[in-house]
């Protein structure tokens, strides 16, 4: 069975209104030998908040170095978000082997009339997902109410309700009181709910089990939210009888802050977490699509507000910034109050109504009478795409462009930032057919092929016009023979330079939202416009690597010295070495931590010596005290290769304007024993890379200061490390510079090279990784690896 098989059978699965009990669930676990039986659950019901409060509290057992399962629903994009362990999507062979497995079961139960539903066997995939990668934890959050939710088939360790509204009155009852007692069901056998409901709610639970209450004010746990420590965070202090927390937050609001209370009190039932876990599990949250500030000049937020409570807090939390002009970029399903969102939302100077690409989408007119009353200018646009396209180029630096009314218009408009257009090495037909697994590639293949070829997504009617389009102007654009799982169809388009500006001039005239895309293709192709003065804007520049540790794989314990660490990096300079990394950490399996004052101890020093070397000095380190100690002391640049960890990291980097390197890692210190399933390992790194990205765009870092590792060795086979060099080209569709660290790591061993001899292949792969476009490569042989660099410039022409 084939991925887009396994999800068109998901997606035909019963939709209808939900059934009651959790009968149909467990017959299904059953058919798998309960797999659920061997996982401690978490569950999270509520009417809003659940899912925010999920995603914290799974941050906060993995920062306890927990692995954590987490569903969720919706998704934004992609089904396989719904199901994650340790932050990743379920895999795409997972999914169509649990379809294969479940579906002998389904036939039996809808053989006596009972027909599961999409949730049901959603829930069914993530708890056998769960329980065969034998997880510590899994944090559920749940669908409808509590008592009858498919969820409600296990039994939890712990659980919350969060706020309670009235919701579901034809399934859960017609008074807040009785959904809350529908809800206190998932209480755990033996143990307090703990919950933040309030009022009537808060009384129901209590008559049907013990509790422990969260709120701002008498509650057994206080939490309140304090001052906005930046644009895109505030403070949240949380108190218990015997404990407290202070923690900046991501997400913004009153709201939020009661919710790190409930997650932090969860966690605490769950694990033995310490204050500074909780501290970095909440600061380390990232929930899209909620409140989620992409831009500050023009302010541009996110946030899927689907209620008129929704649309209250989000008046609310924009209240706290200021702007001159407001956009409002609004659509909402058919079935929503849309008078009372429209009432609820902030004054806007000019509203842009648009249509997910949805069935349920509510139509112009409806949306257009909601808003009668206000005096703004208004607009109609085909797609979400073109409602933010158009707001966005209409702003000034100074606005403020609010997109919201659903989570299916919030999911369209942040691919504008998420969409990646992938630069494929094509050389020949047979190359071009295996870009795009399935599709059908027909005669009319005849552009120049070994020109610029792309790969990337779009909604059908985007894919289809570009179609048409490419093939007009001569080019090629390759779809899927197949219908594509998902709401995006991969696309491969190819052609001439000259081609894609013709194609960048008709779709700016057009109206479904592709001139970003069109941008973003001519910003690849013209190699982006770097900042002026690096070592890497020219050419690829060499990283000299520096260990100042005793236990470093390579060179650990030669240059613990201050003056051993001083010649060194004169040696490496003189040698070639555009930069020194300097680092005070090893990384290497088996690595025994240390503390922050052992590591600015081994750093800071050598810093402070070298810092007038005539090369840019980096710091190696995973941890923001330290990037930030070693920044004071004169160095340069920041080297993380914990892909910003530690949540402070990003916004050190952008207080002191100092560029980043961001590593795609999965764990740091490397852990050799744990094994990562990617669907397609330079796809999967590229896309995780993004949102890593995204995050240090948020903390005031522009692309050309952020430096994209794909970590080699970190979470990697050798195999997949040699596919990532291969296809190194490919990470350009980050628009960031990019640095490969290959030296004398153990993936030589794969062609026979020793601890010991592992210099010829790096030399190797460093003329590789240069031709292939790598604007850093990291070395601990600097002579040799310049000499290699010097001479793929050589070969290729190229002036320094």
């Amino acid at each position: 069975m084939e991925y887009h098989e396994a999800v068109d059978y998901l997606e035909n699965l019963d939709c209808s209104s939900p059934k009651l009990g959790t009968e149909t669930t467990a017959r299904m676990l059953s058919a798998l030998d309960d797999p659920h039986e061997r996982v401690d659950h978490v569950q999270i019901a509520g009417s809003n908040g659940k899912g925010s409060t999920a995603v914290m509290l799974e941050r906060i057992l993995r920062e306890a170095g927990l692995d954590v399962g987490l569903y969720t629903s919706p998704d934004l994009n992609d089904v396989r978000e719904r199901v994650r362990i340790n932050g990743r999507k379920v895999p795409k062979d997972r999914v169509e082997s649990f379809v294969e497995e479940i579906k002998p079961a389904i036939s039996r139960l809808r053989d006596e009339g009972d027909c599961p539903t999409y949730f049901e066997v959603l829930t069914v995939l993530a708890l056998q997902y769960f329980g065969n990668e034998d997880v510590d934890v899994a944090v559920l959050e749940v669908g409808i109410g509590g008592r009858y939710d498919a969820t409600s088939v296990v039994d939890p360790v712990a659980s919350a309700v969060t706020s309670v509204s009235l919701e579901h009155t034809d399934i859960l009852g017609e008074t807040v009181q009785e959904i809350a007692r529908d809800k206190a069901q998932v209480a755990p056998d033996g143990k307090p709910l703990v919950t933040s409901a309030d009022g009537e709610a808060l009384e129901a639970i209590r008559s049907e089990t013990e509790v422990v209450t969260v709120g701002e004010t008498d509650a057994d746990v206080v939490a309140r939210e304090g001052e906005m420590s930046s644009r895109i965070e505030s403070s949240v202090s949380i108190a218990g009888s015997d404990w407290d927390v202070t923690a900046n937050l991501p997400l913004l609001g009153k709201h939020q802050a009661t919710n790190a209370g409930v997650a932090a009190t969860l966690a605490r039932r769950v694990s033995d977490v310490g204050t500074p876990v909780i501290e970095r599990g909440l600061r380390s949250t990232h929930w899209p699509g909620r409140f989620e500030i992409m831009s500050t000049d023009p302010l541009v937020v996110l946030d899927g507000a689907h209620n008129p409570a929704a649309c209250r807090t989000v008046a609310d939390l924009l209240d706290r910034y200021e702007f001159d002009e407001a956009h409002l970029v609004f659509g909402a399903m058919k079935e929503k109050d849309h008078a009372e969102m429209a009432e609820a939302l902030p004054e806007a100077d000019v509203i842009r109504f648009c249509r997910p690409d949805v069935s349920r989408a509510a139509s112009f007119d409806a949306l257009s009478d909601a808003f009668a009353s206000r005096s703004a200018e208004t607009a109609r646009d085909r797609t979400v795409q073109t409602a933010v396209e158009r707001a966005l180029d209409a702003a000034d630096e100074d606005d403020c462009v609010l997109i919201t009314g659903s989570l299916y218009v919030v999911a369209e408009a942040r691919n504008r930032w998420t969409r990646l257009q992938i630069p494929k090495r094509v050389e020949t037909l047979d190359a071009a057919r295996s870009v795009l697994t399935g599709a059908s590639l027909s005669e009319e293949f005849t552009g120049d092929i070994t020109t610029h070829t792309f790969k990337t997504w779009l909604y059908d009617e985007q894919a289809e016009y570009l179609q048409r389009l490419m093939k007009r102007i001569g080019g090629t654009c390759v779809l899927p023979k197949t219908d594509s799982p998902g709401r995006h169809v991969p696309t491969v388009l190819s052609g001439t330079t000259a081609q894609y500006e013709r194609l960048a001039d008709e779709v700016r005239s057009g109206d479904l939202g592709l001139s970003h895309t069109s941008d973003r293709l001519r910003e690849v192709i013209d190699g982006g416009e770097g900042a002026d003065g690096r070592p890497w804007d020219a050419d690829t520049a060499v990283m000299g690597i520096l260990n100042a540790t005793p236990d470093s794989f390579y060179d650990g314990g030669r240059y613990t010295g201050v003056e051993d660490a001083v010649r060194r990096v004169h040696d490496m300079v003189s040698s070639g070495a555009d930069i020194v990394d300097v680092g005070g950490e090893s990384t290497r399996p088996g690595a025994e931590p240390i503390t922050v004052e052992e590591e600015i101890e081994r750093v800071v020093p050598v810093i402070e010596r070298i810092s007038d070397v005539e090369v840019p000095i980096s710091v190696d380190t995973r941890r923001a005290a330290v990037a930030d100690a070693a920044l004071d002391a004169g160095a340069d640049m920041i080297n993380d290769v914990s892909g910003l960890a530690d949540p402070g990291m990003r916004f050190v980097a952008a207080d002191h304007d100092a560029p980043i390197i961001i590593t795609h890692s999965v764990d740091a210190p490397v852990n050799p024993n744990q094994t990562v399933a990617y669907d397609d390992v330079v796809e999967d790194v590229t896309r995780e890379l993004n949102e890593r990205v995204l995050l240090a765009e948020k903390a005031g870092l522009s692309r050309d200061q952020i430096i994209v590792d794909p970590g080699l060795g970190f979470g990697k086979s050798a195999a997949e490390c040699f596919e990532l060099i291969d296809r190194l080209g490919e990470l350009r569709a980050l628009g960031c510079p990019v640095l490969v660290g290959h030296s004398r790591k153990s993936m030589f061993e794969r062609v026979d090279c020793s601890s010991t001899e592992r210099l010829p292949p790096t030399i190797a792969t460093t003329t590789i990784a240069a031709e292939r476009g790598a604007d850093i490569v990291r070395a601990h042989d600097v002579a040799e690896n310049a000499a290699a660099v010097r001479t793929q410039r050589e070969v290729n022409g190229v002036d320094r």
